[in-house]
């Protein structure tokens, strides 16, 4: 089960998704609210905390969630600090109940993962697309829209158009024909 604990939180912060199931993991802790609260109103444990990637919106709860309940987290470039430990591109990790490929998506931030499960037709697309082909910001350190654009390609290339949910880094989940909001997107980004 996916659930974003940060949906009415009136905070700047990311979305945070808990994922239960066999391995119960949060994706993005957030920033700037009790996140640490919303996990233990809800489950007892958690397994790792996992990256998209490492703006303060989506890491500031960080080392509140590591703390409380003594687990690492996982992302991209463990360089950086508060990454313990590095996820590959291409490599498989497990998720709640499901295996999600880890997908490289530069061009919002450097570190920017996409994950996806192909049978269970779940994206977590962090901030590299959103809704109504809304896409990730480029005029932050890091961001490159040429770049952005070849990772939205690459997710098109790997993503079923059959998808079911894409889960975002900030706004609503896209529940409905996802796989259209992801091609929209990469038309949106060649046009601005």
């Amino acid at each position: 089960m996916i659930t974003n604990l940060a949906k009415s939180v009136q905070a700047f912060t990311s979305n945070v998704y808990l994922v239960t199931g066999d391995r119960t993991v949060v994706v993005d802790p957030g920033a700037n609210f009790d996140v640490t609260g919303a996990i233990r109103s809800r489950v007892d444990d958690l397994d790792a905390v996992v990256l998209t990637h490492t703006h303060p919106d989506h890491v500031g709860n960080l080392d509140a969630v590591k703390d409380a309940f003594d687990v690492d987290a996982w992302g991209y470039d463990a360089s950086i600090e508060g990454v313990d430990h590095a996820i590959g591109d291409e490599e498989v990790v497990r998720l709640g109940d499901d295996e999600y490929v880890a997908l490289h998506t530069p061009g919002h931030k450097d570190d920017h993962l996409c994950f996806y499960a192909a049978d269970a037709g779940v994206l977590f697309a962090g901030d590299l697309v959103f809704q109504n082909g809304s896409f990730g910001r480029t005029d932050l350190e890091e961001g490159d829209r040429a770049t952005l654009i070849e990772s939205i390609d690459r997710l098109l290339e790997r993503i079923d158009e059959n998808l079911g949910e894409m889960h975002t880094g900030h706004g609503p989940s896209v529940t409905r024909d996802p796989y259209d909001h992801v091609e929209l997107s990469a038309q949106m980004a060649r046009q601005v």
